[in-house]
């Protein structure tokens, strides 16, 4: 449930600084669904600052969309990572081809984006921006903004604190539990995120699940997250498309960030299927880029340079496209459905 008072309050932070960053002087195209929490209020935001809305019709397609950000003088957009990952394939592949505004902004949330394609853009002039919210939250809870001190620190650090979901903005108290309390900040102990906040609902229409809301306030996400001692908070899955394999928990959302960094791979996604010895193991999905390959003993090793062995897919399987849900994130459910009769 919303309230005017809560939209309100929502669009004055959104425009914000080190918020969304919007001015009169933006073209603002937020390739978003209206009916996926309200455009993420960018609408609204809009209308407020007074700067230019431009929408994309039914056409999603990376050529339409960039000829529509060069016709229209886009200086912000907005949408989940499968919309930059084709814009960043078509750039690449025709160099040139297009006029972009310089330094576009590009706010990116639905799901983690890889830090590689925060790279890419940056390499292309154009700047990708993690933000993360939910319906629920209206729906921005958290921007990644580096902090002064982190804006001087070397390469490697400032891409890894960009590719996180960053800190709450102001108004909104966030917390990371598990089952022993709040968990440290250390950025290695996961537990869920919980976030209250003035617009933060308080209840859903007819007033069922409000076990989803803490006696204090908080509202119960359902992501799994880990918090660092800047406040920053790396999101590594959805509870529900966590994967237990033999009493250990696998993040899938690190994993295809992971392999979504690898040269060759275009897209994946990772879920788990039934294992007659450990419960469930991780597979992949994997769509490869154009002319490109890899083996799957070829992606293990590059998985097992960053995670336990127990973390690894056991299996990799090439599909032409992995497929989505009506908001363009990648649909878990389609795909366990698809593998659900996987052997061994």
């Amino acid at each position: 449930m919303y309230s005017h008072r809560s939209t309100i309050l929502h669009t004055l932070v959104a425009a914000l600084p080190d918020s969304l960053e919007l001015r009169r002087a933006d073209s603002l195209l937020p390739v978003v669904p209206m009916f996926h929490a309200n455009a993420w209020g960018l609408p609204y935001a809009a209308a407020m600052v007074g700067c230019k809305l431009v929408f994309p019709g039914p056409h999603l397609d990376p050529p339409s969309l960039v000829e529509l950000m060069q016709n229209e003088g886009v200086t912000v957009a907005a949408g989940v990572p499968t919309i930059w990952i084709g814009i960043r394939d078509l750039l690449d592949a025709k160099p040139g081809a297009f006029e972009l505004r310089p330094n576009v902004r590009m706010i990116v949330g639905g799901s983690a984006a890889p830090e590689q394609l925060i790279r890419d853009f940056d390499r292309l002039g154009l700047t990708l921006v993690h933000a993360w919210g939910m319906t629920e939250t209206s729906p921005i809870g958290t921007v990644s903004r580096l902090t002064p001190e982190l804006a001087a620190a070397d390469e490697a650090t400032r891409y890894r604190m960009r590719a996180r979901q960053g800190v709450a903005v102001p108004l909104v108290d966030i917390r990371v539990r598990n089952e022993a309390g709040d968990v440290p900040a250390d950025d290695s102990t996961s537990g869920e995120v919980l976030i209250r906040g003035p617009w933060i609902a308080g209840s859903y229409a007819g007033g069922h699940a409000q076990e989803r809301w803490t006696a204090d306030g908080y509202f119960r996400t359902g992501d799994v997250a880990r918090i660092d001692k800047h406040g920053y908070i790396q999101l590594t899955d959805r509870i529900a498309d966590l994967v237990k394999s033999g009493g250990e928990w696998i993040a899938t959302q690190e994993l295809e960030n992971a392999l979504m960094g690898h040269p060759s791979v275009r897209e994946a996604a990772v879920i788990g299927v039934p294992h007659p010895k450990w419960s469930e193991r991780p597979i992949a999905a994997v769509v490869f880029k154009d002319g490109h390959s890899a083996t799957p003993d070829e992606l293990r090793a590059f998985l097992a340079t960053k995670f336990p062995k127990y973390c690894l897919c056991d299996a990799f399987v090439t599909v032409d496209a992995i497929p989505r849900t009506s908001a363009g994130k990648f649909n878990k459910t389609a795909l366990r459905a698809k593998f659900k009769d996987w052997t061994w």
